[in-house]
């Protein structure tokens, strides 16, 4: 079977990008700059599912990401997450969290509902990122 994504994720994001493992969203709300990774492997729900060598492959993507983040969007803090309570697929959230930030500073699930960005602040968000990104990623948004 081919990789699909879940069609939560599909419904709540937009991929910009892919690396050597990972396909690479960004969630569409205008609240956080929030990204989520999500191994292109099919049936699993957990990192210990993956072999070592994949588990570390997409380590490096997320620090990569990480790093490029924090560079683009300056935050505070940066809440890195594989809940996967509602989507079993893996995927791992990255958010930029602000003082200045709704939620600030508990977690975000379940804080509020999802805000679509408008297409100017999704160019400002992919080209804030792009500028910090890696050689390794492909952002195809």
């Amino acid at each position: 079977m081919a990789f699909q994504l879940h069609s939560r994720l599909a419904k709540d994001s937009i991929v910009i990008g892919a690396f050597d493992i990972s396909l690479l969203l960004m969630i569409n709300d205008a609240a956080y700059p929030w990204f989520v990774l999500v191994p292109q492997i099919d049936g699993i729900k957990d990192a210990h599912q993956m072999t070592e060598t994949d588990h570390i492959q997409v380590l490096r993507e997320s620090r990569a990401l990480s790093v490029s983040l924090m560079a683009a969007y300056g935050g505070e803090k940066l809440n890195i997450a594989a809940l996967g309570n509602m989507v079993p697929q893996l995927h791992i959230h990255h958010i930029v969290r602000a003082k200045t930030d709704a939620a600030w500073p508990a977690p975000i699930w379940g804080y509020q509902e999802l805000t679509d960005l408008s297409e100017i602040e999704i160019t400002e968000r992919l080209d804030a990122l792009k500028q910090q990104m890696p050689n390794g990623l492909v952002l195809t948004a």
